[in-house]
């Protein structure tokens, strides 16, 4: 058997459109990933300031050398945007910040989101994690828009024409924003109606400032406000704006109302005074520090025994919240296993999503986690306030049909001092309110409102983002708003140029 040895500059990377040398093509070897430094915890719980220090240029050019530019990139398989990950990590790699956000804005509208509050899908896909750690695509996509910021790269660019066509877009979150951009970038004109006092959706109120500072929001959406996209606030389609009156005045409509409804915990004293849903509690934080005044009842974590039900990132964010409002104790349950810290390449193989035990910045600030815990009884006084959560250790076991169950574990039923319940297990599905009576829309059997191509069963009317597919991510948001757009623009024009997450155009190097 013959071996051949190819030294690593010898082995070029191509680009279906011409050829290139990718970056270093030894950084993967030569360097480690490594995020930036985060500001101190005892620090950070003081203040509502984002936790990372202002970007280090040299940092993010290093990691960006350990991208190797693979022959099949997989990153692309793995970001819902398609983002086209290797050539702007390359174009950071050689200091061109121009080009880098070109490229990443022709895929994503939002990439100053999606590099602070996303899961980052794209780096567990990253070939690199077969045997090793990622590269740091979602620091260096913030890295991207926050040095294009600094040095004026992105302007509004209103479209050169306009169709004459008006589009009514419901529902200002990532999936609304995301469909006006495009939209408008279409040449059509866009109205957004958003039924709070300020535009933004989960990403103004569901999100806490510490990881998205509104600042970070508002400096884009008054580009969008450039470009010609108009926002109507206060505005509660079903309630005080008629869904009607949107179909005969618009000549298409958007649906991105979210999955607002959050899922309830029905057990005995669930009625109690402290029990309250996650995203009641983060979004008074969230009014709080934007200098808006409370009137529902102030919901507070201040010398309080708190217990976050729920252990994703929701709960996560009421962990970090709860630390800087000055709980007392914050304990964060978790119905499920603990996840193993490693993936099992058995189970669950790269390139799929890590199951593994995820520890968010929110985590390191303070907090007592529990998993296979069973919630059984919300435990209160006389006064009818809530003091304690009763609860049970549980066992997780596979059944002879296979399926999954959990059994009690005798002797371990206890009652937790508790104040304050935050319940951050999940949602149902969208608060639809009097829209899918109003228009009838037809729904799937999920309860989330049934489309084909994006078209609801009612002409005209669109769908997208978590009202249209379930609870899912921001960056999922991101991707069917543009693609809703794109549908919307093919509905008026019998066509669209409009980019599409299409993988038949993903670059193939060799």
């Amino acid at each position: 058997m013959l071996t051949f040895l190819i030294g690593l500059s010898d082995f070029p990377t191509f680009d279906l459109i011409g050829s290139r040398p990718m970056g270093q093509t030894d950084g993967f070897i030569k360097f480690n990933r490594e995020m930036p430094k985060t500001r101190d915890p005892k620090e950070r719980i003081n203040d509502y300031k984002e936790i990372y220090p202002p970007l280090n240029e040299e940092h993010v050019h290093q990691q960006s050398a350990r991208c190797m530019d693979c022959g099949v990139p997989f990153c692309h398989n793995g970001c819902p945007l398609g983002n086209n990950i290797p050539d702007f990590n390359d174009a950071v790699y050689h200091g061109k910040w121009e080009d880098a956000i070109r490229i990443l804005s022709e895929t994503n509208n939002f990439p100053e989101f999606t590099g602070r509050i996303c899961p980052a899908p794209c780096e567990a896909s990253c070939v690199l994690s077969i045997n090793n750690k990622p590269v740091t695509i979602e620091y260096i996509e913030k890295a991207i828009v926050e040095t294009a910021f600094a040095n004026g790269y992105l302007k509004p660019q209103p479209p050169k024409a306009r169709t004459g066509k008006r589009v009514a877009i419901v529902g200002s979150g990532p999936a609304g924003l995301a469909a006006a951009a495009q939209l408008n970038k279409a040449g059509h004109w866009v109205t957004v109606f958003e039924r709070s006092d300020r535009i933004g959706g989960l990403l103004r109120y569901g999100i806490p400032d510490f990881k998205l500072e509104k600042n970070v929001l508002d400096r884009r959406l008054r580009l969008m406000e450039q470009e010609g996209i108009i926002f109507r606030t206060n505005a509660n389609v079903g309630e005080n704006v008629s869904a009607k009156f949107l179909t005969e005045e618009f000549d298409a409509v958007v649906l991105c109302g979210g999955a607002s409804a959050p899922r309830d915990l029905p057990i005995p004293g669930r009625e109690l005074k402290g029990v309250h849903y996650a995203m009641e509690f983060l979004t008074q934080q969230n009014k709080r520090v934007a200098g808006d005044r409370i009137f529902s009842g102030d919901i507070l974590a201040d010398n309080k025994n708190v217990i976050v039900i729920g252990g994703g990132d929701t709960g996560s964010d009421c962990v970090g919240t709860s630390n800087r409002q000055g709980a007392k104790s914050v304990t964060q349950i978790e119905l499920l296993a603990k996840p193993p810290v490693t993936r099992n390449q058995e189970t669950n193989p790269w390139p799929n999503w890590p199951m593994v035990l995820n520890t968010s910045s929110s985590h390191e600030e303070g907090v007592q986690r529990n998993w296979a815990i069973l919630t059984k009884e919300f435990v209160g006084d006389h006064m009818n306030r809530l003091t304690g959560l009763k609860v049970v250790d549980i066992e997780w076991q596979v059944g002879e049909s296979g399926k999954a169950g959990f059994i009690e574990r005798a002797g371990t039923e206890r009652i937790i001092p508790c104040e304050l319940a935050l319940l951050a297990i999940g949602f149902t599905g969208a608060e639809r309110g009097n829209v899918v009576q109003e228009l009838g829309l037809e729904l799937d059997d999920r309860g989330n409102i049934k489309t084909t191509n994006y078209l609801t069963s009612v002409e005209g009317v669109f769908a997208a983002g978590d009202i249209r597919r379930g609870q899912s991510l921001v960056v999922w948001a991101i991707s069917e708003g543009r693609e809703t757009a794109r549908a919307v623009d093919a509905y008026f024009m019998g066509g669209s140029q409009l980019e599409s997450k299409d993988l038949s155009q993903v670059r193939i190097s060799a």
